[in-house]
């Protein structure tokens, strides 16, 4: 099996961070710290759509945080 089919059979989920950053992670390996599942396991293509859909600002969450707390 080559490696482009391997990855075509391959199945991903979805992770955020504290920070509420999206990325994916193959099914079966440990998750690393500081990650936890984001309830979206598929093809890499759909788990990536679905980050698009989900993931609309792209700043860290205490960067968030900082903004809205500078707003009168």
């Amino acid at each position: 099996m080559s490696q482009l089919d391997q990855q075509a059979t391959e199945f991903f989920e979805v992770v955020v961070n504290d920070e509420e950053q999206y990325s994916i992670w193959p099914v079966g390996k440990a998750i690393p710290l500081g990650w936890t599942k984001a309830g979206k396991q598929d093809s890499k293509e759909a788990c990536l759509a679905f980050i698009k859909e989900v993931w609309v600002d792209m700043r860290p969450l205490s960067l968030r945080r900082q903004m809205d707390a500078a707003t009168p």
